[in-house]
């Protein structure tokens, strides 16, 4: 029963990474899209891009921790108590994310846009980087058992960690930079295609460089995950370097079908392959799924309710998708505010000296 759920919460990181993952990823993208000039276009098609379905992804992340709370308890006890700065860190800039990614369509000075805007774009790298460096610090035992707090400090900042907070960065990019070039092509950019495809391969690249160099980290400082990823998580390792390598060619050959797919897949399987690697143990080598799970009577309910969640939410989702690649959602709940006012001002001048000059 532990295992089944285990496999569950497993299934729910993975759709959390590659969704909202990429939300976190075009957020990078807006970082990085230069000045307001050269950047304007980059950035509006993010936000028409994620604009209608950002919001939803985080209940991924809901979902993640509710089923770690109700069914590990001591594990999930364990991660709370010694891994709370990262966590702090990551929801508050969840939230700061959220805020600034709706207050920028509406405020009109260009001053505060830049504000707002440069709040969505930092924070875009801040919580992944934070998400990984939760992972590391798991993944290498420094979170122990008993419920009990661990050292605040090493807990996440050490090698492990620092490699999965910069590669899940360096992912969460790749992500969105395939995704954009997929929505480019909707939109009929072909431009701004060729912009995100560009980036998609150099971060597929960097992806690829801080994956092989943290093989050596995870080597030294965290020989469990390093001996399961080599072992019983081989085949998901290969899956994910094989997918992501046809990512890689398909993007290279400007192919309009295949690479996002292969993309995700490549992603997933990744996320596929820790799971696998750091199995049986939900904190490595001090506590198996098993010796944390709860109750059989609360696991049961804990996979009937997963079940209807299935049911329930994943059609909506499905929709949403649907509707959004259709062009049938509008890209923000608001039309621009701060755009249609600083579209008139140009024409109020204009009419201004035109009345002065006669």
């Amino acid at each position: 029963m532990s295992t089944a759920v285990a496999v569950v919460l497993l299934v729910a990181v993975i759709a959390y990474a590659v969704l909202g993952g990429a939300d976190f990823g075009a957020g990078f993208w807006d970082l990085t899209a230069g000045g307001p000039q050269r950047g304007a276009r980059p950035r509006d098609l993010v936000e028409r891009a994620i604009g209608p379905v950002w919001e939803a992804n985080h209940v991924w992340l809901i979902f993640i921790l509710v089923i770690l709370w109700t069914s590990f308890p001591e594990a999930y006890a364990s991660i709370t108590l010694t891994l709370f700065v990262p966590m702090m860190i990551a929801a508050l800039g969840i939230v700061l994310r959220g805020a600034s990614f709706a207050f920028r369509k509406t405020v009109v000075a260009l001053r505060y846009r830049r504000i707002f805007g440069a709040a969505f774009a930092a924070s875009s790298v801040l919580v992944p980087y934070c998400m990984g460096a939760i992972v590391g610090g798991i993944a290498s035992g420094r979170v122990p058992a008993g419920g009990v707090a661990g050292d605040p400090a090493r807990s996440w900042i050490n090698p492990t960690s620092v490699v999965g907070g910069v590669l899940a960065v360096a992912a969460a990019a790749y992500l969105a930079a395939v995704y954009l070039v997929q929505d480019a092509r909707r939109l009929d950019e072909p431009d701004m295609a060729q912009h995100f495809r560009r980036r998609a391969l150099v971060s597929a690249v960097a992806v690829a460089v801080i994956a092989a160099a943290g093989a050596f980290v995870l080597r030294a400082d965290a020989g469990h995950l390093f001996d399961g990823l080599t072992s019983r998580a081989l085949p998901a390792v290969i899956v994910s370097g094989v997918c992501g390598v046809g990512a890689l060619v398909l993007l290279h050959r400007d192919a309009s079908r295949g690479a996002r797919a292969l993309g995700v897949v490549a992603v997933a399987a990744a996320v596929a392959a820790w799971g696998l690697a750091q199995s049986p143990y939900v904190l490595p080598e001090s506590l198996t799924f098993s010796a944390a799970a709860a109750p059989t009577g609360t696991l049961t309910a804990v996979l009937v309710a997963a079940v209807l969640a299935v049911v329930v939410v994943v059609p909506g989702f499905v929709l949403l998708f649907v509707l959004d690649r259709r062009g049938l959602l509008p890209a923000e709940g608001l039309e621009d505010e701060a755009d249609d006012v600083l579209e008139e001002r140009p024409r109020q001048r204009t009419h201004s000296s035109g009345h002065d000059g006669a």
